[in-house]
């Protein structure tokens, strides 16, 4: 899908393919917000969800520092609720996190059952049905541990954010929405990391190697923390502009 020209220069330069997945994700779930409204929020929620499961335990190293993948899909899952919370209310963020988790839940028993079937023996196709069923039982295979720390990190961390963004709102009105966009998001991403770190690698990694795994992906989540508020006030312009439009006379 990818030229292989593009493909060779990104293999080469990987902090730019960060920078590139970021920004595109990012511009994606604005690009849902500017055509569906609340409802594109809710899919770009429930699609960063299932791109965070499932390319969650793919390790990768950008700026010298060991990652998941799905870090970057993930963060974005705080922006969308960010977004929700200022446009909306708490009680559509909240709603939304629910949603998520639902789908979440409900992603991860089909890919679980999906394992349950055998790949086809019949000759002419046996050799690539193993190929691709071994790849997916790598890639999907979750263990007990990652479903459950998985559900409990975003379910604790997503509440929480809600509540933080807003607990900050009540202080500082309209005002500084970079500061309760960043603020909740960077509160709220210490209790997440420190849940999934401790519950998902801890006893699969030595401890030490859990803590740097947990650390170093905080470090990218406080940057796209920032990097995301470009596109926070990008998504509260335009729901200002639909009010604007739909305010005026027929």
């Amino acid at each position: 899908m990818i030229p292989n020209s593009i493909a060779v220069y990104f293999a080469a330069n990987q902090e730019v393919l960060w920078l590139t997945t970021l920004l595109v994700d990012l511009g994606g779930t604005v690009l849902l917000y500017r055509l569906f409204g609340k409802a594109g929020l809710q899919v770009a929620i429930a699609t960063a969800i299932i791109l965070a499961n499932i390319q969650g335990p793919k390790l990768t190293i950008i700026f010298g520092l060991q990652t998941s993948l799905g870090v970057i899909f993930y963060s974005t899952i705080f922006f969308a609720t960010d977004v929700l919370s200022e446009n909306y209310g708490r009680a559509e963020a909240n709603k939304a996190v629910r949603m998520g988790f639902a789908v979440s839940v409900i992603v991860l028993l089909m890919l679980s059952l999906a394992l349950l079937y055998q790949p086809s023996d019949k000759p002419e196709t046996a050799a690539f049905a193993s190929s691709i069923h071994n790849a997916f039982v790598t890639i999907v295979n979750f263990t007990p541990r990652f479903v459950f720390g998985s559900l409990l990190a975003y379910y604790i961390s997503q509440s929480f954010d809600v509540w933080a963004f807003h607990k900050i709102k009540t202080i500082t009105g309209e005002r500084w929405l970079w500061l309760r966009n960043t603020g909740s998001t960077l509160l709220s991403q210490v209790l997440d990391t420190a849940v999934y770190s401790l519950v998902v690698w801890w006893g699969i990694v030595d401890l030490r190697t859990a803590i740097a795994l947990g650390a170093a992906k905080y470090v990218f989540k406080l940057a796209i923390a920032m990097i995301d508020t470009i596109f926070v006030y990008w998504a509260r312009h335009t729901f200002r502009q639909r009010q604007a439009m739909q305010a005026l006379p027929d």
